[in-house]
């Protein structure tokens, strides 16, 4: 009788380090265009809510 065992990764557990590289890279870009775009956003409502939010995580702004 044989008996096979099967191991699955998950996550990063089965990326190579350089792709965990990119997809790094990738979500920092990512995050600095959202608080980027909203900060220099002209509608007041969206860029007083990223202020806000930099004020509130200690980010100073100005």
């Amino acid at each position: 009788m044989n008996t096979t065992t099967t191991t699955a990764q998950s996550g990063f557990q089965s990326l190579s380090l350089s792709q965990r590289i990119v997809a790094g890279c990738l979500a920092l870009m990512l995050g600095l265009v959202l608080l980027a775009g909203t900060g220099f956003a002209g509608d007041y409502r969206l860029h007083n809510g990223a202020h806000d939010t930099r004020h509130a995580m200690g980010f100073p702004c100005h």
